[in-house]
């Protein structure tokens, strides 16, 4: 069996290890084999690391924003050519994650790379738009449900929505999406830096962090919008965050928030709901939807309606991907995304 390099997490806790030792491993039926080309870096993989969550054995690979060429295909597989330049969402396994030369991926998930976008923009793309798309579109429990079929044709005209965290990942793509779906006023809570990045993609607003403290910002945002206010998300995700976002909504609003220990609890918030983002196409209740999102995203892509993150390169292939999650650790990184070439790797 061929084998490759892949960067390991040896133990709960532990360091992360350069092997070269590793198989590459055939693609099984509806799979593709992917050559990863680039990856992105996420909070969740430096908190995987720090704090033993979400994984249950060892060693693991991380890594879950892949870009890369299509190396071999599984059985029953159409549509996909050995070559083909595609991008995906990996997942908590070692088969199917990113930090790696080569990986695994099921079929019906996979897009293929617009010819507008390189390989380390689209690795900024499937992590960060699947938790915006799942959380505003599908249908309650998991989601907002404002477009939960995804259709292109449902607008939301006359409509306020706020961001909180404008300038993360998510962020970028929640702005996004909300243009997507015709609101009319898009408040984005985030660094005076950003201002114009922000606007660019979609924001109508942007209220600087710098000059309005978050306890103050449901009374500014208030002030802009045009309308009650029934959806404010949280990409940022601790708890002044999110009270914000409560306190600038309306009675029956939401607030869909990418901190994983949020539970659901209506009653709680007076009528208002919060909810947390299990958003990976590999869940099965995400996987029809997700399907539907696969085909959709490469032309939205392409017609530069959904704009990747912009792209800080981290050098020395996968040696290099620790000193970027560190980081990210340290809260050092602010509106781009973190990008690994795991064939670089020395």
């Amino acid at each position: 069996m061929s084998q490759q390099k892949a960067l390991m997490l040896e133990k709960a806790k532990g360091p992360l290890v350069v092997s070269a030792a590793q198989p590459i491993l055939k693609p099984g039926p509806g799979q593709l084999s992917v050559k990863v080309i680039a990856v992105a870096l996420n909070p969740v993989d430096w908190k995987i690391q720090a704090w033993d969550v979400l994984l249950k054995e060892y060693p693991a690979i991380l890594g879950l924003d892949i870009a890369g060429d299509v190396e071999e295909i599984g059985e029953g597989v159409e549509g996909f050519s050995r070559g083909d330049k595609v991008f995906c969402q990996g997942f908590f396994g070692n088969e199917m994650a990113g930090f790696q030369q080569y990986t695994l991926i099921p079929a019906d998930i996979v897009g293929k790379i617009p010819s507008n976008i390189d390989y380390a923009q689209a690795a900024t793309i499937p992590g960060a738009f699947t938790t915006a798309a799942i959380s505003l579109f599908k249908a309650q429990p998991e989601g907002a449900g404002l477009n939960p079929t995804f259709d292109l044709d449902i607008k939301f005209a006359g409509r306020s929505a706020v961001i909180v965290g404008g300038s993360t990942s998510v962020g970028q793509y929640v702005i996004q999406l909300f243009k997507l779906l015709g609101y009319s006023t898009i408040i984005a809570y985030a660094s005076a830096h950003h201002t114009d990045y922000l606007k660019s993609i979609g924001a109508t607003h942007v209220i600087e962090r710098g000059e309005v403290p978050v306890g103050s910002l449901a009374e500014a945002a208030k002030k802009i919008a045009n309308a009650p206010i029934e959806i404010a998300y949280n990409a940022v995700g601790d708890k002044d965050s999110q009270a914000a976002c409560i306190d600038a909504i309306i009675e029956g609003g939401q607030v869909p928030d990418v901190n994983p220990e949020v539970v659901e609890n209506e009653d709680s918030k007076n009528g208002k709901r919060v909810f947390t983002i299990f958003a990976t196409p590999h869940h099965p209740p995400h996987r029809e939807f997700c399907r539907i999102l696969w085909k959709t995203l490469p032309n939205l892509v392409q017609k530069g309606v959904i704009v990747p993150n912009r792209v800080e390169k981290l050098p020395n292939g996968l040696a290099g991907i620790d000193q970027g999650l560190q980081k990210l650790k340290a809260n050092k990184v602010s509106g781009v995304k973190l990008v690994a070439f795991p064939q670089e790797t020395a």
